[in-house]
């Protein structure tokens, strides 16, 4: 069998699925890394809703992509970007979220870490961001779940300049109960994060960076970097204190920041891992035996898929993560909170399919075929 699918210059092209999916099982735990997944949401797709609207979610499906991660022993990065928080996902739904995955990580015994955030505010003063992220902080606690502290839209328009940063991450990292991990999210995820950290100079916004963890290093477990720079990321892992880990976020750089060098490496927090998920899995396995180049010969072909997948603009790469969740049928539809399905284009979609089917992503490929002709159907290719 062959598929017809479109290229960017709308021509057709002939593709041959591959008949049988990689033979990936659950196994043993990791034990030279830590990598979390930043998971996705599944829209209630018979909700009366408009883009607008408050999300719905699947709750079901939406948990039992949770325990297929934990299956395969990654952790969970829950209600951060991939999960569209300001993009679909207002803090009313990321609550209930973090409330539901912290309850089903503890019934099976998952790792879980939660976003905390300010998007109960579109803007705000100091004092009221301060105030955002103290209740979001609370209610992570109270699910009895591990931080990440993620970048604010509302501080970085109210900030002035580096001190308040200083100030505000310094006040809830000495409330904070249990280490957290800082989250440092680029422009090219989302745009009302320019400048963070008080600059646009890099290098100035990473010296503030590491500023906030040397004044608290008992507080931070560890940072994620989301820059698509590889050796910025490399060069600050080697400037962070004894103890503190790097977590990579860079879905372009992955397979050789977390193999890492002589000098150290990066555990990983990766939204790329929502689809590699098994994949990733058995790669870290491998890597865990010392095997460096079996590790990078099962990743590294997962590049070319992922940087399709975060194209400029980087920020709707969550649309790709879901089109290919539901074509390897973790979810019965093509719908997102927010609408968010419209944001890629059919071409977009077809070279994700072929990547991922190349790849061996689909446990049943006859079904992601399938999906993949009603798609072209609903767009108006016929075969």
């Amino acid at each position: 069998m062959s598929i017809r699918l479109p290229a960017p210059d709308g021509s057709l092209r002939t593709y041959e699925p591959r008949a049988e999916p990689l033979a990936l099982t659950p196994g043993a735990p990791f034990t030279s890394r830590t990598v979390l997944s930043a998971a996705h949401v599944v829209a209630d797709p018979y909700a009366d809703t408009t883009p607008d609207s408050p999300a719905a979610v699947d709750w079901d499906a939406t948990l039992a992509f949770r325990r297929h991660l934990w299956s395969h022993g990654l952790g969970v990065a829950e209600a951060m970007d991939t999960a569209q928080r300001g993009m679909g996902l207002d803090w009313a739904g990321a609550a209930e979220l973090i409330r539901r995955s912290a309850a089903e990580a503890k019934a099976v015994g998952g790792r879980i870490a939660c976003g905390v955030g300010t998007d109960q505010l579109a803007s705000g003063t100091l004092a009221e961001v301060r105030a955002a992220y103290e209740e979001q902080l609370a209610l992570v606690e109270e699910s009895g779940v591990q931080a990440i502290l993620m970048a604010s839209r509302a501080l970085a328009a109210a900030a002035r300049g580096p001190e308040d940063y200083l100030e505000v991450y310094g006040h809830l990292l000495r409330q904070a109960a249990e280490p957290v991990i800082l989250h440092w999210l680029g422009p090219m995820f989302d745009p009302a994060l320019e400048g963070y950290w008080g600059s646009s100079d890099l290098d100035a916004a990473t010296d503030t960076f590491l500023g906030v963890i040397a004044a608290h290093p008992d507080k931070v477990d560890g940072i994620k970097v989301s820059l698509l720079d590889a050796q910025r990321e490399i060069d600050l892992r080697r400037r962070l204190p004894q103890g503190v880990r790097c977590y990579t976020g860079d879905d372009f750089h992955y397979p050789e920041l977390i193999a890492g060098d002589d000098q150290g490496f990066s555990h990983a927090l990766l939204g790329i891992f929502d689809p590699l998920g098994p994949l990733a899995a058995e790669a870290v396995r491998v890597l865990d035996t010392g095997n460096t180049n079996g590790f990078r010969a099962l990743l590294d072909p997962t590049v070319e898929l992922s940087r399709h997948l975060f194209q400029a603009p980087t920020r709707f790469y969550k649309t790709g993560v879901v089109f290919l969740a539901w074509l390897a049928g973790h979810q019965s539809h093509f719908t997102m909170v927010g609408g968010l399905q419209s944001a890629r284009s059919l071409p977009h979609f077809a070279h994700a399919y072929e990547l991922a089917d190349t790849l061996g992503l689909f446990p049943d490929p006859k079904l992601a075929e399938e999906r993949m002709r009603t798609l072209l159907h609903l767009y108006g290719v016929t075969p």
